[in-house]
């Protein structure tokens, strides 16, 4: 399809910086395939009364880490400032890393980051450029490894908050707490599912006593979410792959929910592709460990997801085609205009939306 296609304007005041508090308060915009009723207005805090005893929440505990890094590169004892985000581990001590500028950097350069005037290992951070992939990524070994090296991006590293709000403020110990839910428990993510920063331990609790079911997923979040589209049709962008597991257990109860006539409602882009990279033909979940690049574009045919929700994404990015082929193009442009029009926040610190299929688009 065309990348046009999945384009619209939107103003810069629009993109919410922080996020508003509480967490649930933000704005929930149910959208459906009804001809008459297709958009609704709530808050995420009245969620509780919008799903049924039965159903079950699909959440994504991964643990964002702290992957945003500022430094210098050192060579023939010349520096130069630089800034990398980590957005692939390769093995215990080696990451691939966006770079900016990356032209600074050519394999066996030395680049030091963290605080520059101390050389302890907690308050600076060593490695050595080891490669450049095609895609202009750069492969850096640090002198780390293993737990010493995950603690040290924890002491020097900021949060690698997307760019559209990196590039209009500065990460701040805020953002440690507000750019991760509330459940997060497995470090390994470099981008926040951002759909489960909504949720709160009350809002958990309501949801657990109306009879809903909680269920957890992780899908390491790579950079790559953020990434628009720049080929002018879909068929020439390529996913970056993600880690994610679903265990034997989780499988046999989503499952089951499906078979007792419940629905699945996935809490973010990242946990419905997840499923769906899981399920077979039939719409059985199966236990999945490894990595995954599905790209879910207009035409695909859901397996494993009754409703999705999410934030409110870029213009051109693989986020809206996935929830344009979830809803339709049309109902998702409506959607947007109607979220704009009515003052709605955008994007990762954004408000949320409830969406469900376009008919015939949920399963097989």
């Amino acid at each position: 399809m065309r990348t046009e296609l999945f384009d619209f304007e939107l103003d810069d005041d629009r993109i919410a910086l922080r996020p508003i508090s509480p967490r649930d308060s933000a704005r929930l915009l149910v959208v459906t395939p009804s001809a008459t009723d297709r958009m609704r207005d709530f808050s995420v805090r009245d969620l509780p009364d919008l799903l049924s005893p039965g159903d079950a929440l699909v959440f994504n505990k991964t643990r964002v880490i702290p992957a945003a890094l500022r430094g210098v590169r050192i060579r023939d004892g010349v520096s130069a400032k630089i800034s990398l985000n980590l957005i692939q581990r390769l093995d215990d001590h080696a990451w691939r890393v966006l770079a900016r500028p990356a032209k600074r950097l050519e394999p066996g350069d030395r680049v030091q980051l963290g605080h520059s005037n101390t050389m302890c290992h907690m308050g600076a951070l060593d490695g050595t450029v080891i490669g450049k992939a095609p895609g202009g990524e750069v492969d850096l070994a640090f002198d780390l490894s293993g737990p010493d090296l995950d603690a040290a991006f924890l002491a020097v590293g900021e949060m690698p908050l997307p760019p559209y709000i990196a590039n209009r403020r500065s990460p701040d110990d805020a953002d440690r707490i507000t750019y991760q839910t509330v459940y997060a428990t497995e470090p390994g993510a470099v981008a926040a599912p951002t759909a489960g920063l909504h949720f709160t331990d009350a809002l958990l609790d309501t949801l657990r006593a109306k009879g809903i079911e909680e269920h957890f997923v992780t899908l390491h979040v790579g950079a790559g979410t953020f990434l628009p589209v720049k080929s002018e049709d879909t068929e020439g962008h390529t996913m970056h792959p993600e880690w994610g597991e679903v265990t034997a257990q989780t499988a046999a109860a989503l499952n089951a929910v499906r078979a007792r006539g419940g629905r699945i409602i996935a809490v973010g882009t990242t946990s419905l592709r997840l499923l769906e990279s899981a399920s077979n033909d039939a719409g059985e979940i199966r236990p999945f460990s490894g990595e995954t690049s599905i790209f879910i574009t207009p035409g695909y045919r859901f397996k494993a997801v009754d409703a999705l929700m999410t934030n409110f994404h870029l213009p051109r990015s693989t986020l809206f085609m996935l929830v344009s082929a979830f809803s339709g193009v049309e109902a998702m442009k409506e959607a947007y205009a109607h979220a704009i029009a009515h003052g709605y926040r955008f994007y990762s610190y954004g408000d949320a939306s409830l969406l469900f299929p376009a008919h015939g688009a949920a399963k097989c």
